[in-house]
């Protein structure tokens, strides 16, 4: 016993030497407690951080779960999609453009799983897709891509059956022209994204639509619709005789408006070619400009109703007066001749009627050039016209105005013009002399006189009445003529420059008419492009071919406009004297 405690005795002066570490049995229990609350601290926080790991998971997931998605697999419903252009109506509230419900196919290249299969699954619906073009989509590194927008419910159902990974549709609108071609030119037409970009369309935007589109606003009820002047009866007459006669006569191209004298409503304007608006790639070829009031041409002849209202309103001319029609106008090189020369004095309703160039043109110079430059600006049709349409062209004038300018403007060559200026300013020529902006929207007689602005005689507009009305009874526009309605008008057939030159072989021809003449309603004026002889025919004048096109448009479309038929002789005697 005495070298066992020896032993032990001496063993604990060397663990004393070793460090210290030498505990006593009370001290061991209390390391290990220590390092028992240690570890469960240390499970804690692990379960903590854990906890708050997969909370954060659960929450995002749920986060998702509620959302609504902004894109997704198939069409909603119909009341949650939101509208985004108002409808357009005509006058009596026919439908004339309008959303509906669409889907566009996208694709998220993150979650495509195959590519190639991809691409292959989709041409079997889709087989004009891009195929090079929508795989370099579906393998790029982005989240998001379009790939083919406004899909029809079947190509969507079809799709929708393939099950790609990857893929989905999100609802848009699309706008839809039920009427095709039939007001293309007013009307116009929106782009992929619902953006007006032409026509009333344009118009519509420009008003606000444009700027709470651009802010990323909508409503998520229908807009009220907005109603346009136009009448689709009187507009499918009228396009539908144009088409009739660019195929009689061979022409490249014709328009036409009518136009309401009192308000200045276009009831009805049409130029062809035309396009189909639901397809508005066509718009974008060159020959399917808006003749009417975004191209401009040499009138002609019409014009020589604003040179004759010129030189009476002036009040240097009477409707006795005589000028002296037997020799051709020689000036400055140019030979000033009459188609269909008298060869003597004539009268100015005969100047009218005959379509004298030369009696014209001595009306002109007695007015004078600062007289004529100032009487043309006065009716409009040497400055950029203003209405809602956006398609408006400026009409040419020469730089400088010398005398041989102003005669040969005096029958409409040398000035270029829109034939919507022509109809619009034959139209105070028509209404008593008062100048009317036109409108594409329903305006009211008592809105129209508050931005009326009289250009000329009351006694002027009645003298141009009865030389419209002569010329239609005894003159070139014997054709434009329909029993009951009492039409008047001017023909003008206008030359076209042909490599520099006037060519007699090429012309553009217009007919300027009102009805009824004793006390118009209505200017409807036509223009034909290089027209040709009809058969049989030989020559191809205004008075041939659009003397007969506005007959027809206003046999056609009288009763729609509400004006009533009178039959009878005319108790007031035409006379070519007065």
């Amino acid at each position: 016993m005495k070298n066992l405690g020896t032993l032990i005795s001496g063993l604990k002066p060397a663990n004393n030497a070793a460090g210290g570490r030498g505990r006593t049995p009370l001290e061991f229990e209390g390391v290990r407690k220590a390092q028992g609350t240690q570890a469960k601290n240390r499970i804690i926080i692990a379960i903590a951080c854990f906890g708050v790991f997969y909370s954060v998971i659960g929450a995002r997931l749920v986060q998702y779960g509620m959302r609504s998605p902004e894109t997704v697999s198939s069409i909603v419903r119909a009341d949650q999609l939101l509208i985004s252009r108002p409808d357009l109506l005509d006058r009596n509230g026919e439908v004339l453009a309008t959303d509906i419900r669409t889907v566009s196919l996208f694709a998220e290249p993150n979650k495509i799983v195959d590519p190639d299969e991809a691409v292959e699954l989709l041409a079997t619906v889709l087989p004009d897709l891009d195929m090079r073009g929508i795989h370099r989509k579906l393998s790029s590194n982005s989240r998001f891509q379009w790939l083919r927008r406004q899909l029809t419910p079947k190509q969507q159902s079809q799709i929708l059956s393939l099950g790609i990974p990857g893929i989905g549709f999100r609802p848009e609108t699309r706008r839809f022209y039920p009427g095709g071609p039939t007001a293309s030119h007013v009307v116009g037409h929106v782009n992929i994204d619902n953006k007006g970009i032409a026509g009333m369309e344009k118009y519509v935007d420009g008003q606000g639509l444009g700027d709470l589109a651009a802010a990323g606003l909508t409503v998520n009820e229908d807009m009220k619709p907005v109603r346009l002047s136009l009448d689709l009866r009187v507009q499918h007459v009228l396009r539908d005789e144009l088409a009739a006669a660019m195929d009689r006569y061979k022409a490249i191209a014709a328009a036409g408006v009518v136009l309401n004298v009192h308000t200045g409503e276009v009831i009805g304007m049409s130029s062809l070619p035309d396009y189909d608006p639901n397809n508005p790639v066509e718009a974008l070829e060159k020959d399917r400009l808006n003749r009417m009031s975004a191209g401009t041409y040499e009138m002609g002849s019409t014009f020589k109703a604003f040179t004759t209202a010129m030189a009476l309103d002036s009040g240097l001319v009477k409707m006795s007066d005589s000028f002296d029609a037997r020799g051709a106008i020689r000036i400055g090189g140019y030979t000033i001749k009459d188609f269909h020369g008298k060869n003597r004095v004539l009268s100015v309703p005969e100047i009218f009627i005959y379509s004298s160039n030369i009696g014209t043109a001595r009306m002109a110079d007695l007015v004078g050039i600062p007289g004529h430059k100032e009487f043309l600006t006065r009716l409009g049709l040497l400055t950029r016209m203003q209405t809602e349409l956006p398609e408006v062209a400026t009409p040419h004038q020469p730089a400088e105005w010398k005398k041989i300018n102003s005669i040969t403007i005096s029958f409409g060559h040398g000035v270029s013009t829109t034939p919507l200026q022509t109809a619009v300013a034959a139209a105070a020529l028509m209404n008593g002399g008062k100048l009317i902006e036109p409108t594409f929207l329903p305006r009211t007689v008592e809105e129209a006189d508050k931005v009326a602005v009289q250009v000329i005689k009351p006694s002027t507009s009645d003298s141009m009445r009865e030389l419209m009305k002569l010329n239609v009874a005894k003159g070139s526009g014997r054709r434009a003529e329909v029993e009951g309605f009492r039409v008047g008008g001017k023909t003008g057939t206008a030359e076209k420059v042909v490599n520099g030159r006037y060519s007699s072989a090429v012309r553009f021809n217009a007919f300027l008419s009102a009805f009824p003449i004793d006390n118009p309603d209505y200017v409807v004026l036509v223009v034909i492009d290089e027209p040709k002889p009809e058969e049989g025919a030989h020559s191809a004048t205004a008075g041939l071919n659009a003397a007969p096109m506005v007959s027809a448009i206003i046999r056609r479309s009288a009763a729609f406009l509400g004006v009533r038929p009178r039959f009878g002789n005319d108790t007031q005697a035409l006379s070519l004297s007065y």
